[in-house]
């Protein structure tokens, strides 16, 4: 796969990233089957696998189980490899999520982030939306210390995870990245896509595959590439085969959609 420039932020990523709540976590998952969680030296392969077939980009997060603390371990030595998607705001302890929307929450949250990391950096960082996406963006204070944490150098690039077209529009006005829904099932989300599009925003989407719902991968790629502002895709796949598949789906469908446009 070649890589595409997220937006205006400087970072190339692969159009496939991965998700990794898998690689920690198993419970209140919304996935059509259950799963067992890999150990360490499945997911080092699997890793190397991803890496081989062009994959730069993981998305984790404090609510993702014990997957920080494993991408800690998993990527020592390589850190310089992989473009890393972190979040603030959601955590999941006991079986249960609880959302934390101060300054000060995000603050220990980016420390507590990094060391289980074992990074000074992280190169995207987004707020984990409730769904209360406009009392969360009305909040001048959470904006503004997610931009000290890009001026400080924590991190390269910031935005939210949201749950609406008002929330998504909202995040690209006044940051770098959106992560948004959006699949032939779901179009909700549409304008924040085309808002991203006219103004040269990175969005990465979550949900192409309808988590894992969606059987038609080739369609739901296809439809979600199609959009001018989709930027990347995170998949959250362990399984080597579906991983392959996906890559080869992708890269076939981003050809054809190219020489479409040619």
């Amino acid at each position: 796969m070649d890589n595409i420039e997220l937006g205006q932020t400087g970072l190339n990523i692969s159009p496939i990233g991965l998700g990794t709540v898998k690689f920690g976590r198993n419970e209140g998952v919304k996935y059509p089957q259950g799963f067992d969680i890999p150990t360490e030296d499945t997911l080092a392969d699997f890793l190397t696998l991803a890496k081989s077939l062009g994959v730069n980009m993981l998305d984790t997060a404090p609510s993702y189980g014990q997957s920080e603390e494993r991408l800690g371990r998993l990527l020592s030595g390589q850190r310089e490899d992989w473009v890393i998607v972190g979040k603030v705001g959601e955590e999941f302890e006991d079986g249960i999520s609880s959302y934390h929307f101060t300054p000060d929450h995000f603050k220990r949250s980016l420390e507590r982030s990094l060391k289980r990391l074992n990074t000074d950096y992280i190169d995207v960082l987004l707020i984990h939306s409730d769904g209360n996406d406009m009392d969360i963006l009305n909040n001048d204070a959470l904006i503004r210390v997610m931009h000290d944490f890009k001026d400080q150098g924590l991190v390269k690039a910031i935005g939210a995870s949201t749950k609406t077209a008002e929330g998504g529009i909202k995040t690209l006005a006044l940051m770098d990245i959106v992560m948004a829904t959006y699949n032939a099932q779901y179009t909700d989300e549409k304008p924040v896509l085309d808002y991203a599009a006219q103004h040269k925003k990175g969005v990465l989407l979550k949900k192409a595959l309808s988590s894992g719902h969606n059987t038609n991968i080739d369609d739901a790629l296809r439809f979600a590439f199609s959009h001018d502002g989709t930027s990347g895709i995170i998949i959250g796949t362990i399984t080597p085969a579906h991983l392959k598949q996906n890559i080869e789906l992708a890269t076939r469908v981003r050809s054809d959609l190219r020489l479409q446009a040619e």
